[in-house]
This record gives C-alpha cells, sequence and structure tokens, in this order.
C-alpha cells in the first residue's frame, strides 16, 4: 500500500501516536443546495484512509499507509483519527483522592453535577 503525507495548518493532537492503531479518517465536506438555493454544510461521507504510520509534530504532517483504491481527501475535507480502544482504555490510577470543594463567591453558585469513578481493590 502507498503511503501519503498530510501536512495540516494547525498543531496536531498530542494523542496522535504512531504505530499504535491509531487510524486516520476523513469527512468530505461538501455544501449542499436546495431548491430554494439555501445552503447546508454536511459530512457526505466518512472514508477510512488507513494506519498512522508516522507523526511529526514540529512540521505539522501525518503519514498514513493507504489503500491504492482510496479516494484521497479534498484541502477542505475534515481530517480525523480513532485510537485502538483495546489498548487504549483508561480507567482510576493510584490509590486515593480526596477533594474539597469550596465557594468563596459573594453570589449564588450552584454544581450542577460531579463524579467519580471507584473500584475496590485487593484486599
Amino acid at each position: 500500500m502507498p503511503n501519503i503525507t498530510f501536512t495540516l495548518t494547525h498543531p496536531l493532537n498530542q494523542a496522535i501516536q504512531k504505530g499504535s492503531d491509531d487510524v486516520a479518517y476523513y469527512a468530505d465536506t461538501s455544501t449542499y443546495t436546495f431548491a430554494d438555493t439555501s445552503t447546508v454544510d454536511y459530512a457526505n461521507s466518512f472514508v477510512r484512509l488507513g494506519p498512522i504510520i508516522d507523526v511529526n509534530y514540529a512540521a505539522k504532517t501525518i503519514t498514513c499507509d493507504v489503500a491504492s483504491n482510496t479516494v484521497l481527501p479534498a484541502s477542505n475535507d475534515f481530517l480525523f483519527f480513532s485510537k485502538d480502544n483495546r489498548a487504549n482504555m483508561t480507567s482510576l490510577l493510584g490509590y486515593y483522592a480526596e477533594v474539597e470543594v469550596k465557594n468563596n463567591s459573594t453570589e449564588k453558585a450552584e454544581i450542577f453535577a460531579m463524579g467519580s469513578e471507584i473500584f475496590e481493590s485487593s484486599k
């Protein structure tokens, strides 16, 4: 399969990793025109490019291993990636945590949600 390198204008997401089963995709971001001439931007289709085999954060480039019959993205299409959730699952690390929430405002304030994750460790 041929390799293709994408050079981006914005900084790369720090979560992109080469050789870690990260896969690049793109969304065809076409503009659809209705009969009344109004338009809407939408993602027409999602295309799997292939595994990310190299990342250069300084040069803002991503190199992918792309199948020869893959339709390549246009310059304004949305490029994104996915991670293999078998290798990138996250859960709690460490032993305990203590949280103290204070409100030093003189005006009314509300906390809409707080959450935590716990699990029983070995006994």
